[in-house]
């Protein structure tokens, strides 16, 4: 799942980034209003984290624009203004939550969750053949055999699943996957690939990831 971070303030982006990328979030972030309006309009997200006080255009004006172009994206505003009146403006305007700084992070977690149970309530869990990927509880199994991955091998199964049937390169992978190759590993997707097909490939006779030579992989039920 991708998440947008409009916030002006880099400490809290990186840390933020950080955080949800270990949580299996695929995440994007800018510093400006009108750089959010953009992103928010060319992209599909599943949630967005808006502060109110960035430059350009203000996070009001920011989920204005988005509700008023039907962009209907899940909002959860985080910011310093903490009065009841910014508050219900902030909702008026079609923000979904309201969270005001400093705020704990388990927190922020745990309000992403309700949102996405509410926006993706038939939508939560990805299935292919006997596998399956729950959305919410970062977890997979395959034939009721519970899974262990890490953020990146989730992310990317995830990204497979979505994908399912279609082939798919590796520079298509290494670019949809945020800081999959922080190490600058040339073949950074096959590894990523060889580690998967050993969880969830290795003890099962029939095999959902393919590889498709000189185009790339794709994972599939037939």
């Amino acid at each position: 799942m991708k998440i947008l971070i409009i916030e002006d303030d880099e400490k809290i982006i990186n840390f933020l980034k950080k955080g949800l990328e270990e949580e299996c979030y695929s995440v994007d972030s800018c510093l400006n209003g009108e750089e959010g309006i953009y992103l928010a309009s060319v992209n599909s997200y599943d949630i967005i984290l808006l502060d109110i006080m960035i430059p350009l255009k203000n996070g009001y004006e920011v989920c204005e624009y988005l509700r008023v172009n039907n962009i209907n994206t899940p909002i959860i505003m985080l910011t310093a203004k903490d009065s009841i009146e910014d508050k219900i403006k902030g909702l008026d305007i079609g923000a979904n939550d309201y969270l005001a700084k400093p705020f704990s992070f388990s927190e922020l977690l745990a309000r992403i969750r309700v949102q996405l149970r509410v926006s993706n309530s038939e939508n939560t869990t990805l299935l292919i053949d006997d596998l399956e990927l729950n959305l919410l509880k970062k977890s997979a199994k395959r034939a009721n055999i519970n899974i262990n991955l890490t953020a990146k091998e989730f992310s990317l199964l995830e990204f497979l699943i979505r994908n399912k049937d279609r082939v798919l390169s590796e520079t298509t992978i290494n670019s949809s996957i945020t800081n999959l190759n922080e190490s600058n590993m040339s073949n950074v997707v096959n590894v990523y690939i060889y580690r998967l097909r050993n969880k969830i490939d290795k003890q099962f006779d029939k095999k959902l990831i393919k590889t498709v030579r000189g185009i790339g992989f794709k994972i599939s039920a037939e």
